[in-house]
């Protein structure tokens, strides 16, 4: 049975997942990359950092696999989407990497709202540029730096760069080019969408395009010895992560709202025609005439994360160094929580929002009598309703009549119960490990001819779910509670800016 490779990079871990060709995994490996934030709204990464920690997490996969590297029949990698990693002209890493968490171009994506640009660019590409899309980050660069900018030789994306530093080749696949400069009817480059945003001068940095299941290049010498990889294995184009963890978790197609619940609040849903408004991202699918609208924000589970790092931190590493899972131990707090009446809301703005980048997180209604249990229920039921925000949008434009969750937090029953009460529709898991690895390997499969199409897995997925149906009473008290959750985001607001403005007067 032959093997396949697939790399997920996320934004603080890169990881390499060897399976089977019937989707069993038989090794993975991760190393983390470490972020650099220079200044504020600044999100960075070494590029030269990424490959070597890539190209160490492939060996160490190769090394535990059993199996030796040649029976890899091919490789995919999918990555963070958005945000920008330059080459000069002689394709050497033009300072580092920016991630999809930075937000310096904020100021100008929302000038961009203001001026009539944002709406041009809804019109020709599919989507309101926003603070980490590339046409956002190059024209800050072209403001900022204009030495960097005239020096760019190309323009790519995360898992780009991963696919050239193990093939040699410059290019991206037909989901990676849609973030900012395709034509949302034709479904390519188009020099028009570079000339809404003034980048003009950067039309030859745009990569070759292909599909996410191409054969574009081969394992060379260099990647082989850094990786153990053997020489010449098929490396495909891969593709964008959201895409992938929908393809992975059997969530990618018409009728279904694929719902990732991570750092990122990701909801999208498969069209066979190009729908655009502003509330989400018309971007391209796995093939030509399939586009998939994306519904996203920065604000879900990192959120939950942070409380546990912040505000539960010696409980969570006493317990991590006993070898017990902390966060099984908390999750009983939470549903206990859930059983009771709250007055406590929370907006996971912590780290980016729908509502803009001045949005900030804040617990209300918090009284002295609540809880730990009682915050973390606040805090997750939080997450849930931003990803309501998104999930309904998007039944406004396509009517997706079911949910599917993946991310961590969906391993918990609880919190995938209340992703269903919240969101009053069928929400379905999956047991799936390593989704967008997968969903990377499944385009890997399709390039050498394993799999008939990226969409033919080979697994029995009916057997890997579990569905959870909404509780109609639940539901109801919950969408009261989202109701008032809004309320508070509309009071909010116009106040946003000012609280803002404080943190620039303290460095007065």
């Amino acid at each position: 049975m032959a093997l396949l490779l697939g790399i997920d990079n996320g934004l603080t871990v890169t990881k390499a997942v060897i399976f089977a060709e019937n989707g069993q995994v038989l090794a993975t490996a991760r190393r983390r990359v470490a972020q650099s934030m220079p200044r504020a709204r600044h999100v960075e990464r070494d590029m030269g950092d990424l490959w070597s920690q890539t190209a160490a997490a492939i060996a160490e996969a190769v090394a535990a696999c059993g199996r030796p590297a040649t029976q890899i029949a091919a490789v995919a990698a999918t990555a963070h989407g958005d945000g920008l990693y330059l080459l000069d002209r002689q394709a050497q890493p033009l300072g580092p990497g920016i991630l999809s968490l930075d937000s310096r171009a904020g100021d100008l994506a929302g000038a961009w709202l203001r001026d009539g640009t944002a709406d041009r660019a809804l019109a020709l590409t599919g989507q309101v540029p926003h603070a980490s899309a590339p046409s956002a980050i190059l024209a800050w660069i072209r403001d900022n730096q204009p030495e960097r900018f005239g020096r760019i030789g190309h323009a790519l994306a995360c898992k780009d760069w991963l696919t050239f530093c193990l093939t040699g080749r410059i290019g991206t696949d037909l989901t990676e080019a849609s973030t900012s400069f395709t034509n949302v009817g034709t479904q390519d480059f188009d020099l028009d969408a570079l000339a809404v945003f003034g980048l003009g001068a950067l039309r030859n940095a745009l990569p070759p395009v292909a599909l996410p299941d191409q054969v574009v290049g081969h394992v060379t010498g260099a990647a082989a010895a850094a990786t153990g990889l053997a020489p010449g294995t098929p490396v495909v184009a891969g593709l964008h992560d959201v895409t992938a963890s929908a393809l992975g978790s059997g969530g990618y197609g018409q009728g279904t709202v694929a719902i990732v619940a991570g750092t990122y609040s990701i909801n999208e849903t498969v069209s066979a025609e190009p729908r655009t408004d502003a509330r989400w991202f018309c971007r391209n699918g796995l093939r030509r005439g399939e586009w998939n609208a994306m519904s996203i924000s920065p604000a879900s589970a990192a959120n939950y994360d942070w409380f546990l790092d912040t505000l539960c931190g010696s409980d969570r590493r006493a317990a991590e160094a006993e070898g017990r899972a902390f966060h099984a131990e908390i999750v009983p707090e939470i549903a206990v929580a859930l059983s009771r009446p709250s007055s406590a809301i929370f907006h996971p703005y912590l780290f980016g929002s729908p509502h803009g980048p001045q949005a900030s997180g804040a617990f209300l209604g918090l009284h002295g009598w609540h809880d730990r249990g009682q915050m973390l229920r606040a805090v997750v039921e939080g997450i849930a309703f931003n990803h309501r925000h998104h999930v309904d949008a998007l039944r406004d434009g396509f009517a997706p009549g079911a949910a599917r969750l993946t991310g961590g937090i969906s391993r918990s029953p609880v919190f995938a119960q209340l992703f269903a009460d919240v969101l009053d529709m069928p929400v379905t898991t999956s047991d799936t490990d390593e989704a967008a690895a997968w969903g990377a390997a499944l385009c890997a499969g399709s390039g050498v001819g394993l799999f008939d199409s990226p969409v033919a897995d080979p697994r029995d997925l009916a057997a890997l779910t579990t569905i959870y149906h909404p509780d109609p009473g639940r539901a109801a008290d919950l969408s009261r509670r989202y109701g008032v959750f809004n309320d508070l985001v509309a009071a909010l607001s116009p106040l946003w800016p000012r609280i803002e403005d404080l943190a620039k007067a303290s460095h007065d």
